[in-house]
């Protein structure tokens, strides 16, 4: 023989609850549910094709190219190989390229996983400069 099942919160047994239609005009609304909107169906709209913004991605891709090189140069700076200078040298390359580096990277990420359709990313997460 089963257990009964007993709802949780009440801690009364499942087979003494009482069920009953609702009514036809019932909207899905209900007052416990606090602020929360009615739903209303929307009628399908042909979606346009998203604004693709040319001149941040060319900025962010000139930003990720320049912090790249100065990472590379601060790198082999710190390492010795391009000259003796030293730390005194490398550490403010470094800290420059990784400071334009790291926007860069981030917007073309944005604009790579948008233009490939990923959910969560879109173009209108990219600063636009065509204002």
């Amino acid at each position: 023989m089963m257990p009964s099942r007993t709802n949780l919160a009440t801690g009364i047994p499942s087979s003494k609850v009482k069920y009953s239609r609702l009514s036809s005009t019932d909207d899905g609304y209900i007052d416990l549910q606090g602020k929360r909107k009615k739903k209303k169906k929307r009628k399908k709209e042909k979606k346009s094709p998203p604004k693709i913004p040319y001149k941040a991605i060319a900025l962010a891709t000139v930003l990720f190219l320049i912090g790249a090189f100065l990472i590379i140069i601060g790198s082999l700076l710190l390492s010795g190989y391009i000259s003796k200078g030293g730390a005194d040298r490398a550490v403010p390359v470094l800290i420059i390229g990784i400071l334009v580096f790291l926007p860069g990277f981030y917007h073309l990420s944005i604009a790579y996983y948008a233009s490939k359709g990923y959910r969560g990313y879109s173009y209108d997460d990219i600063p636009d400069f065509d204002d």
